[in-house]
């Protein structure tokens, strides 16, 4: 990195968090002031909605899946828009009507304390890991590219959000939001107008797009039923509009975002935007992942795009074995570069032959990428497991990307999108984990105190979980691919919560005994379920939804009849 980088990222980072913390000075009178803020237009609840949910997973890890996988990874979000207009029709106006702070403070109205309490728990658990994942997720991949220390960089985001977030609560975070929005899309929007240009001068978009085409990937749509397949239609309208439905209407990390409208009318609409942006949004960063893996067609790609795993390879007993590898990758490459210049420059007719011999020549990497891999296997069986490394590199694809062939400025403004990514998402995970602590188990257990307190007390337990993450993101370890880590989490505890919601909205001869057991035992069917990998996690929405429903009307009727 140059100066000009330099600059540019801590300028862009700083500049976040002075006016963040300068904006919203005077946001400590209540408790209300500090923790809801309810005076936000549309327009600002749709981008902190946008900003929460698109962390630095989202744009680091995001085009690394399309790169290997295509763009069929988002039908994924297919189910959210339907999800959002339900939330709209019931949750919102529930909530609003009862001027809740949480989404779990509904629950004790309609059931007791105790199922609450433990939705809120489950709520903490699920987004307190989260949380860590968040700060691990950049962390870890700039700690291999840029050769700093992975605490100190744990450390460096983790203090950043906790100084802003804790100084001005809900409204810092909002207003932050939309600088961090700015330089997210920014970024994104800058690394797709470069990756045209520096294509080869006879290849334009639409030719970038059939040479995407026929390595397989523009497959958007997979309608098959096949549940050894995580990404389908079918995954994506179902187990997406489930798991939609829990994020956006439990997750108290969406939901303090809408709670903050002025109105009704104002949360709706925020939300509305977020619902029917997101699709085209995920949709264009995974383009910008395609194109990518179009640029690599005509420029040399390492066997192993993490820096780490490939320096691991280098220092082993393999390292002969592993440089045999990268000189057949050059050949193929040589090979595959004058297939997609003929195959981008042909006509219809004479494509077809020419994509066999692209997809034969794709599968030929594909193979060698994987004996790589194989031969980090056999070298990380040799080491200590404090010194192994990961040896998936999806998530480092578009980073190194950035790194070798951005102009110098814009590799800061990349670094800076993805910090701020971090930091927006971590700043809601750590003021919903806040309020909830706050609101959920300390003021409802500890009560008749003053404002001020329950203020300086969400200070606290928004500095206790921002230590919490850094600690977590310090121990933390990689995935098969980072954004699919944090659905999983969210899928295992999800459905749970959501259908505990939907029987306090929806069936009301329930009660809250055998909500409460129903719960208990819901939630450790889906971790055994998740465990032994019963069904793709997409599902675990649906399944642990359901599971809850069908228990607990159960649980009711038998509970109703010892009763009488």
């Amino acid at each position: 990195m140059q100066t000009i980088d330099w600059i540019v990222l801590i300028g862009a980072l700083l500049f976040i968090v002075i006016y963040g913390t300068w904006k919203t000075r005077n946001q400590n009178k209540s408790v209300k002031n500090y923790l809801k803020a309810d005076d936000s237009n549309w327009f600002a609840i749709g981008l902190s909605v946008m900003a929460t949910q698109a962390s630095a997973i989202t744009f680091l890890s995001t085009p690394g899946q399309a790169f290997h996988d295509g763009m069929s990874f988002v039908q994924f979000y297919f189910g959210q828009p339907i999800a959002i207009v339900i939330i709209c029709l019931v949750f919102i106006p529930i909530y609003h009507r009862l001027n809740v702070y949480t989404a779990y403070e509904y629950l004790e109205s309609r059931f007791d304390q105790k199922t609450r309490t433990l939705t809120a728990c489950l709520f903490l658990i699920q987004r307190g890991l989260a949380a860590g994942i968040t700060i691990f997720a950049p962390a870890i991949i700039l700690s291999a590219v840029l050769g700093w220390p992975l605490v100190w960089l744990n450390i460096i985001i983790g203090v950043l959000v906790i100084i802003y977030t804790v100084s001005g609560g809900t409204k810092a975070v909002s207003v932050t939001q939309k600088q961090q929005m700015a330089v997210m899309m920014g970024g994104m929007a800058v690394a797709f107008t470069i990756l045209i240009y520096a294509l080869p001068k006879d290849i334009n978009f639409s030719n970038a797009m059939s040479i995407a085409g026929a390595g397989g990937k523009l497959n958007v749509l997979d309608f098959s039923f096949d549940l050894e397949n995580r990404y389908t239609f079918w995954s994506g309208i179902i187990g997406g509009t489930f798991l939609a439905l829990s994020y956006f209407g439990t997750d108290q990390s969406q939901v303090q975002r809408y709670l903050s409208g002025k109105s009704l009318r104002e949360s709706q609409l925020g939300l509305i935007m977020n619902g029917f942006l997101k699709v085209p949004m995920q949709f264009f960063i995974l383009l910008v992942g395609v194109m990518v893996f179009v640029f690599y067609q005509f420029n040399a790609s390492p066997l192993n795009f993490s820096p780490v795993a490939t320096q691991a390879a280098y220092e082993s007993e393999y390292a002969d074995e592993y440089h045999k590898l990268e000189k057949e990758l050059e050949l193929n490459f040589e090979e595959k570069k004058l297939l997609a210049m003929e195959y981008g420059l042909a006509s219809e007719n004479e494509r077809a032959g020419l994509k066999e011999q692209i997809v034969l020549a794709d599968q030929k990497e594909g193979d060698l990428r994987n004996q790589g891999k194989e031969i980090l296997k056999k070298a990380n069986d040799k080491l200590e497991i404090k010194d192994r490394v990961e040896i998936n590199d999806k998530d480092y694809v578009f980073i190194h990307f950035v790194l070798n062939h951005l102009p110098r400025g814009i590799i800061g403004l990349i670094l800076a999108m993805a910090l701020s990514a971090a930091m927006s998402s971590t700043a809601s995970e750590l003021n919903a984990l806040s309020t909830t602590t706050t609101i959920d188990l300390y003021k409802r257990n500890v009560q008749d105190k003053s404002e001020d307190h329950y203020v300086k007390m969400s200070k606290w337990f928004t500095l206790l979980w921002g230590v919490m993450a850094i600690l977590f993101a310090s121990v933390a370890d990689l995935f098969d691919n980072l954004i699919q880590l944090v659905n999983i989490i969210g899928s295992i505890f999800y459905g749970n919560v959501l259908g505990i919601f939907l029987l306090a909205f929806f069936v009301r001869f329930v009660r809250s005994n055998a909500v409460f057991i129903a719960a208990l035992i819901t939630q450790v069917v889906v971790i055994y379920g998740w465990w032994v990998d019963w069904m793709p996690y997409l599902w675990l929405n649906l399944f642990g939804a359901v599971l809850v429903i069908i228990l607990a009307s159960i649980l009711q009727i038998f509970l109703s009849k010892d009763s009488n």
